[in-house]
């Protein structure tokens, strides 16, 4: 709050059972973090951030992506303003192609990559179910069972490369989340004092660097993008 904008970079251990080639055990990620900021600043600074690092590798690193054979001629077309859906919209379009997707699951990879491929570059997806989000994630005002939420999906069927949106700035309903969430409250006490003492709007997201560079390479596998992959059975080189 201090700062106003801030951001961290580095690794980020999540034990999902999900074994496919958009998943690592670890990886390396960036968050920026704004106070006073809404969803839509965020949705702006995140598609900032992919134009910019996407027109910079162009300029850069065009030997390299020649030696991997990489077709540029998609890269050369990403900029803003990227295509928006909302979840609700997105659940529609599931259904409509045939996939047995229901209103209030996650979307799975094939889901990703169905409703990206409605699109010509990145599409932004907002307001997803509070249920799947994280539970420090604002609910919609005018609907509380929608988050203040966006993820940004990769064209090419990469899948989600940013996650972000507005976060829980109320102290009495961030707690009634945590129980929610049956999260043990001690381990968020720390949490909970940022806001039982004053606390600002405030928004952010995560880029997933692995992903990103596994979308603009045009690799088959996102352990291609690392140099030790960690996956749900290999810890080790």
């Amino acid at each position: 709050m201090a700062l106003g904008r801030v951001y961290c970079f580095g690794p980020t251990f999540r034990a999902e059972k999900s074994k496919t080639r958009r998943h690592l055990t670890e990886f390396w990620m960036v968050e920026p973090e704004v106070a006073y900021a809404t969803l839509d600043d965020v949705i702006e600074l995140a598609q900032g951030l992919v134009v910019e690092v996407v027109g910079r590798v162009l300029e850069r690193r065009q030997k390299e992506l020649k030696v991997l054979e990489r077709d540029t001629t998609k890269l050369a077309k990403i900029a803003k303003p990227f295509a928006r859906i909302t979840y609700d919209d997105a659940a529609k379009l599931l259904k409509e192609k045939g996939l047995p997707f229901e209103w209030g699951g996650d979307f799975g990879s094939p889901d990703e990559t169905a409703i990206s491929e409605h699109f010509d570059g990145p599409v932004c997806v907002t307001g997803y179910p509070s249920a799947i989000k994280a539970f420090y994630f604002k609910p919609h005002p005018d609907r509380p069972e929608v988050s203040l939420s966006v993820d940004v999906l990769a064209p090419e069927g990469y899948g989600e490369i940013i996650g972000g949106g507005q976060r829980l700035d109320d102290y009495d309903l961030l707690v009634k989340r945590i129980d929610e969430h049956k999260l043990p409250r001690e381990a968020f006490e720390w949490y909970l004092d940022l806001r039982r003492f004053g606390s600002v709007p405030h928004a952010g997201f995560g880029m997933g660097i692995e992903r990103v560079v596994s979308w603009i390479c045009g690799l088959e596998h996102l352990r291609e993008a690392i140099p030790y992959p960690r996956m749900l059975y290999r810890m080790y080189p």
